[in-house]
């Protein structure tokens, strides 16, 4: 008699590649960022002519840079936190849409107030980058390999973001003069490009799985948006207005102060809008802290850089690059990002997340920091700049997937958004500062060349002082090991009490 043949115990699949696990995924993400790209470079080259068709002087189109500032500054951490608690496609899918309508109300608008108001609505694009963080992560996370995905795909987003804006600031003006120089049929283009990649996440990217029996905090966002309101007004009338206004001050202190009673209050929220004890981990806390510091160059130094490329030399320093040629100065900037980005897309699998940021924000020092020396010819101005876009694009790419790995279950999103939102912050106060350095001394045309270099050493500082702070993360931080576990000393538990799952993710 023959024994019959027992069937082969099942045996483990091997863990699929990070790659494999969102390309998909990222690839209608990478749709999105390239709209994001083409938004932030489209209007760049249409400034002047659409100061000429609104019938407002130069100086008013600081009042649509300061609206949407304003307005991303008091909705990006809502909304990452709406994400995490009803799913981060429902969110990405609503910010496109407003960002949509924002847009096409763009086309149609021919007064200073419609138009200020359409600008300003755009600034929802900002919650993008973090929602898609977001989102990579999520899927991640269900087969382990949560933070090398998220790596590694943030570097791609950035790399379609840069992309973009390269496209977008290249199309703008050769569409507008491919039209007649037609103001609203120019700015067609890019409405129809943001309602496109609608459609590519309505039927493209999955929902996450959001923890259930979650509650919104309204009163801490309600405090939360003002004081940011606060700040960030505070300081874009700084930039107007210059120091001597009291009432900018005022401004900024009444915004710092109200901080205190939203912490009282947050800390003692069972769900609060920011959870005050996850950012106070080590392996966060550094994280919001570079991104803070690191918006004062990426952010804030790109201006002075513009308008010293085009500066005299007759002056003593200065490039003496018309528009052209600055646009072309910055494109290499851009490229330099782009590389940064991919570099560190690359180089994920196989170096710690820890390093590539110490790196990173090395390069940014030292780019800056070689301005001090030199800065009198084309090719110096370009090696300094290319070497800072190297970290910057890194940097872009790595600080929202490294809070995301951080972060707790359930608050991905918010700690993606938080360091977009203190990014801004960064580079508000610098754009302020800066404003305010370069005019003190400044001769009739040029500003002096003491606070170009005020504006450089401040950079090269503020990144050190970076470096420093990522110190002192944990070497494992970041790990598909432990993603947001708080192994590190510090407190893991999560404060949000959610009833149990049926079953959970592989983590």
């Amino acid at each position: 008699m023959t024994t019959p043949r027992l069937p082969d115990p099942p045996t483990a699949s091997p863990r699929r590649r990070p790659g494999s696990i969102t390309l998909s995924l990222v690839g209608f993400l990478f749709l999105v960022e390239l709209a994001s790209g083409i938004l932030q470079g489209y209007y760049v080259p249409l400034i002047s002519d659409i100061v000429g068709h609104l019938g407002i002087h130069d100086a008013d189109f600081n009042w649509f840079e300061a609206g949407q500032l304003l307005l991303s500054a008091a909705t990006v951490p809502l909304l990452a936190k709406l994400g995490d608690m009803l799913g981060h496609k429902r969110m990405l899918l609503i910010s496109i849409a407003v960002t949509a309508l924002a847009s096409w109300a763009l086309v149609l608008a021919q007064d200073f107030t419609t138009f200020l108001i359409a600008w300003s609505l755009q600034g929802v694009a900002a919650v993008w980058l973090p929602l898609e963080v977001a989102l990579i992560f999520d899927r991640g996370r269900r087969t382990g390999t949560a933070a090398t995905a998220t790596r590694r795909s943030a570097g791609l987003l950035v790399v379609a973001l840069e992309v973009g804006a390269i496209a977008g600031a290249l199309g703008g003006g050769r569409l507008f003069a491919a039209l007649g120089e037609q103001v609203p049929p120019t700015l067609i283009a890019p409405a129809v490009v943001v309602s496109l990649v609608f459609f590519a996440v309505l039927f493209g990217v999955p929902e996450s799985e959001p923890l259930p029996g979650r509650r919104l905090d309204g009163g801490g966002f309600a405090l939360l948006a003002l004081s940011l309101v606060l700040v960030t007004s505070g300081l874009t009338f700084l930039r107007l207005n210059g120091p001597g206004a009291w009432w900018v001050w005022a401004c900024i202190a009444a915004g710092v102060l109200l901080l205190v009673p939203w912490g009282r209050l947050e800390l003692k929220h069972p769900d609060p809008a920011i959870d005050l004890r996850a950012l106070g981990r080590r392996s966060m806390w550094p994280i919001q802290l570079t991104a803070g510091l690191f918006g004062i160059s990426v952010l804030g130094a790109q201006v002075p850089l513009s308008t010293y490329a085009g500066t005299d030399p007759a002056n003593g320093y200065g490039l003496g690059l018309d528009a052209g040629d600055r646009s072309i100065v910055i494109g290499i900037y851009l490229v330099a990002l782009i590389i940064g980005a991919g570099v560190f897309a690359a180089l994920s699998r196989v170096i710690r997340p820890r390093t590539m940021l110490l790196i990173a924000a090395l390069l940014v020092a030292l780019g800056y920091l070689l301005f001090v020396p030199f800065h009198l010819t084309l090719a110096e101005v370009l090696t300094n700049m290319v070497i800072a876009g190297l970290g910057s694009g890194a940097l872009v790419a790595a600080l929202p997937s490294a809070a995301a790995a951080a972060a707790p279950r359930g608050q991905t999103g918010v700690a993606t958004g938080l360091t977009n939102t203190t990014k801004t912050i960064g580079g508000s106060f610098a754009s302020s500062v800066f404003g305010v350095v370069l005019v003190t001394g400044a001769g009739m045309s040029a500003a002096s060349l003491g606070g170009y270099l005020t504006v450089w050493i401040v950079c090269g500082a503020g990144a050190l002082a970076a470096f420093g702070a990522l110190l002192l993360v944990p070497r494992s931080a970041f790990s598909d090991s432990d993603p947001g576990s708080g192994r590190d000393g510090d407190a893991a538990a999560d404060p949000i009490v959610v009833p149990p799952e049926p079953h959970s993710p592989a983590v």
